[in-house]
């Protein structure tokens, strides 16, 4: 796998497909011009609220605008949510995660449940989405929501779930965890696209790569022997 820098995004290769890795935490598949996003949790904010946890709703606000940008930017055909798309049970955020997809007609979006994903199927029958139940298949690329524990050689499993973050040590007992893109031979675990996720601190080993998100950047960490 081969990687390239430019402009804060991370560049790699991975056999046909040339993936960027994006500092909004999330990758532009320029094969397949595809959004490859994971874990956005819509919703979470109005669940919280449900249960008399205090949390404001513009949590969101900045994860909608993050999206628009991308979609803008970019210019995907196809946005690809690898789970965790909005959080448990149906509340007043699903009407506002439909009317803001009403403005991109032109984008088709896909669906890989994950477990946080229990509206029941009649929710997702407006026209706007394509819905799987477990893995997908895109080209070189296995979608899935959950890191697979088996992944046929020669394709590489894009997967969200666990939200994995690096831990950096500094001088002294200085210390700082950051979001990042994980790879383990030939598997990737994104990282959590929405704002109000915590952090998973992976344990990396030899020949495992982090691609750290820095903010404006992706910066690549090789954990060698």
């Amino acid at each position: 796998m081969s990687t390239v820098e430019s402009k804060g995004e991370m560049s790699i290769k991975w056999k046909e497909e040339e993936l960027l890795l994006l500092p909004e935490k999330c990758i532009f598949s320029k094969t397949t011009e595809s959004l490859l996003i994971a874990d956005p949790h819509f919703g979470k904010a109005a669940h919280f609220r449900k249960s008399g946890v205090p949390i404001p709703e513009n949590v969101h606000v900045h994860d909608f605008l993050k999206l628009q940008q991308l979609i803008n930017q970019y210019n995907p055909k196809h946005v690809y949510f690898l789970g965790d798309l909005f959080h448990s049970d149906f509340n007043s955020s699903w009407d506002d995660l439909e009317t803001f997809l009403d403005y991109f007609q032109d984008i088709t979006f896909h669906l890989i449940k994950g477990n946080h994903d229990i509206l029941p199927d009649v929710i997702y029958r407006s026209g706007k989405w394509q819905v799987y139940d477990s893995s997908l298949k895109v080209g070189g690329l296995l979608l899935s929501h959950e890191p697979l524990s088996s992944v046929p050689e020669g394709v590489l499993n894009l997967c969200g779930h666990i939200h994995p973050g690096i831990r950096l040590k500094g001088m002294g007992r200085q210390s700082l965890t950051l979001a990042c893109f994980f790879l383990s031979k030939n598997q990737m675990i994104l990282p959590a696209f929405g704002r109000f996720t915590g952090l998973a601190t992976m344990k990396a080993k030899s020949g495992d790569l982090a691609y750290v998100v820095t903010g404006k950047k992706v910066i690549a960490v090789d954990f060698m022997e």
